[in-house]
């Protein structure tokens, strides 16, 4: 399958994955309308969130910088392959080259992170 390119398209992708999350999301509160169906729904919604950024960024900028992102199929594959490898060493900023030469301002703070 052929890479959407478009921007028009890209954000209308994302349009439609937000409206049928919050479709999918009124239906289940409407099913079981309860406070606790809503905050686990919310909880687990986030969790979700915090996992796919966990696998696309953390992995790539804090283990492994030789990893890519490209899915979380991708990110199963790496897992399963990767297996007990050494990491990443952490950066220093003390190289030349422009990968290491970071800015603490490009750098998020590792706090944030999971």
């Amino acid at each position: 399958m052929k890479d959407i390119t478009s921007p028009g398209l890209i954000k209308l992708k994302g349009v439609l994955f937000l409206l049928i999350g919050l479709l999918a999301a009124a239906l289940l509160v409407l099913e079981q309308p309860s406070l606790k169906v809503v905050v686990l729904l919310a909880i687990t919604v986030w969790c979700f969130c915090r996992f796919y950024y966990f696998a696309f960024y953390v992995i790539e900028h804090y283990v492994d910088g030789n990893y890519r992102f490209s899915g979380l199929w991708s990110f199963a594959r790496y897992l399963v392959q990767r297996g007990k490898h050494e990491s990443r060493p952490a950066r220093t900023g003390s190289d030349d080259s422009p990968e290491g030469r970071a800015d603490k301002h490009d750098e998020p703070d590792s706090r944030n992170h999971l």
